[in-house]
């Protein structure tokens, strides 16, 4: 008796509007691994509430298939291998679909915040004023680099770049204008091109 196969689970339609990038394999490279993380790291310093806002966000786009839960989300991320514990695992490009739809859609729920601390950046910096006289930029900034040094690994030469609080500061600063970018119409297409800019053969 013929026993049939099981069917094979169709990826969600969400990702479809995501294009391949003509890569040599059909997994992701260094630097979109690293810059998907470090999104998502910025999005830690901005909500408290981020780490559970991306699994949330997972269920509520039907991503849950790809991000199965709090486990598999930190070894997603642990591909970036700049982290302590990074995962010496690919990054298939359904993954970096995903985890680039959660990154944009939590960027949208953020463009307040994210707008405010743009604009409070640029303004402590003609008057020539301290960050600290933005209480809610600079404790971003706290968060940020407490977030980057526990999770990354000094050793790595990535990360060794990024040894002084004005280094982190200003990686900060450009992971929130690239959030910004995120939250337009085209946000998500914007960001899964950028992330293979110069890789594609």
């Amino acid at each position: 008796m013929q026993v049939d196969s099981p069917p094979v689970p169709s990826q969600p339609l969400i990702l479809e509007a995501l294009p391949d990038p003509d890569l040599p394999k059909e997994e992701c490279p260094r630097r979109a691994r690293v810059q998907l993380d470090l999104l998502l790291l910025a999005i830690e310093a901005l909500d408290l509430g981020g780490s559970e806002a991306m699994l949330v966000a997972a269920r509520e786009l039907d991503l849950q298939n790809i991000v199965r839960g709090r486990v598999h989300l930190w070894l997603l991320r642990g591909t970036n291998p700049m982290r302590r514990y990074s995962q010496r695992r690919p990054l298939s490009f359904a993954e970096a679909k995903a985890l680039a739809i959660i990154t944009c859609s939590l960027a949208r729920r953020l463009t307040v915040l994210i707008r405010q601390l743009l604009l409070g950046y640029q303004q402590l910096s003609d008057k020539h004023l301290s960050l600290e006289h933005h209480f809610r930029l600079s404790d971003y900034l706290t968060r940020f680099r407490s977030h980057f040094r526990s999770r990354m690994n000094p050793s790595r030469a990535g990360v060794i770049a990024y040894t002084t609080d004005e280094k982190l500061d200003e990686l900060a600063m450009s992971l929130l204008s690239q959030l910004l970018l995120c939250t337009g119409a085209q946000g998500t297409k914007r960001l899964w091109t950028s992330l293979f800019d110069g890789e594609a053969v």
